[in-house]
């Protein structure tokens, strides 16, 4: 009865036998499994990636937005605030408006916000301080708006002169000086509809106050952690929907509500749904080789069962049985995808390396990944080479014999 040990000596016997052979079969393997590798590796980093970005943009956020003005107020900001699971809210009015530097004007976002906003876009500052609810005629700016918009860069303690739209159609232009400068988070895909570096921030009781009202836009929430954000977000939902006097049976129908939200685990969703199909896409295609390297496998194994035919028919004659023969030449084939896997799992993780640092992505390489080049390698090796084992098996010794 032959052993698993002497299988494995005999079939790296016959694979060392002839190496260009078996070089050039496990090619298909190397491939494949390098390709599967890499690309799973490229939607790992592609995941992480997107949730470096979001979270570059706020901690843990819920975004309240009204569709209409006149519907939120001070009650229901307190509302919110009052809310189990909520860390930190900061009211929002904004408008697009004409800011003016050194004589160049742009049309910019002008957000108005309490100190809390600073804690709950959980953003840094080149330079300068954030604001406080004691300040009134200052503005923080965004990188993009201090360093590109204007001809000139603009630093902290310079001014900014802001035109208003108030809602009578008359136009009020006032004079802010510069606090703070906000450090670009430089995200590029993940765009939320709160990115602070494309924006001017202000003291929303001063842009109140400029606008003539007295209402807010919506709300910037921070929950405690990022486990409870839906679960915050869905409580806030229902307490500022009774607030307005939204029906209960309404509160899944967004256009009975005056309000729209979103949060950051939604966000999270759809970037992980996107990396997800981009990745599985990939590895489809690279699947594609994994079958071909299989097909070459189960070619070489028929081409080795029919050139050693003899060897077969006299290891019968000595006393090994079918599954002897079976076991033999399905471990060949699995040695084989198997090395192929190994040089394969390390060109992939190799690729995947290489592809992240081109596109200026974290490298992400789950332990599973190695696990999984050596079972699907394994796998190719074993499916491959089960129809010419089966077929050496079943071989009659003495016509075999007579290949010779």
């Amino acid at each position: 009865m032959l052993s698993p040990a002497q299988a494995i000596r005999i079939s790296l016997g016959s694979i060392g036998s002839a190496k260009l052979r078996s070089a050039l079969t496990t090619l298909g393997i190397i491939i494949g499994v390098a390709a599967v590798i890499a690309n799973v590796s490229l939607g790992a980093s592609f995941n992480q990636y997107f949730n470096d970005e979001i979270g570059a943009v706020g901690s843990n956020f819920i975004v309240v937005y009204s569709q209409n003005i006149d519907v939120f107020f001070d009650k229901d900001l307190e509302v919110i605030r009052n809310t189990p699971g909520v860390k930190g809210v900061s009211p929002i009015n904004q408008q697009m408006a004409k800011v003016t530097y050194m004589s160049t004007s742009r049309q910019i976002d002008i957000q108005g916000v309490t100190q809390d906003y600073d804690e709950v876009a959980n953003f840094g500052l080149d330079s300068g301080t954030f604001l406080t609810d004691k300040d009134r005629y200052v503005a923080v700016i965004g990188a993009e708006v201090a360093y590109e918009k204007f001809d000139k860069k603009i630093s902290i303690k310079n001014p900014i002169d802001i035109t208003f739209r108030r809602e009578d159609g008359g136009v009020v232009t006032q004079t802010f000086i510069v606090k703070g400068v906000i450090t670009d988070p430089e995200t590029t895909f993940a765009q939320t509809g709160v990115e602070p570096e494309i924006r001017v921030f202000i003291p929303i009781d001063t842009m109140n106050e400029i606008l003539g009202r007295d209402d807010y836009g919506g709300f910037f929430i921070k929950a405690e952690s990022l486990e409870v954000v839906r679960e915050t977000s869905d409580e806030i939902d229902k307490r500022l929907a009774r607030s307005l006097g939204v029906s209960s049976r309404d509160l899944e129908n967004d256009d009975a509500k005056p309000y729209v939200m979103f949060d950051q685990i939604e966000i999270l969703e759809e970037t992980s749904q996107l990396s997800t199909a981009l990745s599985s896409l990939l590895t489809s295609v690279a699947l594609i080789s994994l079958i071909v390297g299989s097909i070459g496998i189960m070619n070489i194994m028929l081409v080795t069962v029919a050139e050693r035919t003899p060897e077969i028919g006299l290891l019968k004659s000595l006393g090994y049985n079918e599954r002897d023969i079976l076991l033999l030449f399905i471990i060949e084939s699995m040695i084989v995808g198997l090395i192929g896997g190994i040089i394969g799992t390390i060109a992939g993780i190799g690729a995947a390396s290489i592809a992240n640092e081109l596109l200026d992505v974290p490298d992400v390489f789950p332990a599973s990944l190695i696990f999984l080049g050596f079972f699907v390698s394994l796998m190719v090796g074993l499916v491959a080479g089960v129809y010419p084992a089966r077929k050496a098996a079943r071989m009659n010794p003495v016509e075999a014999l007579r290949k010779d």
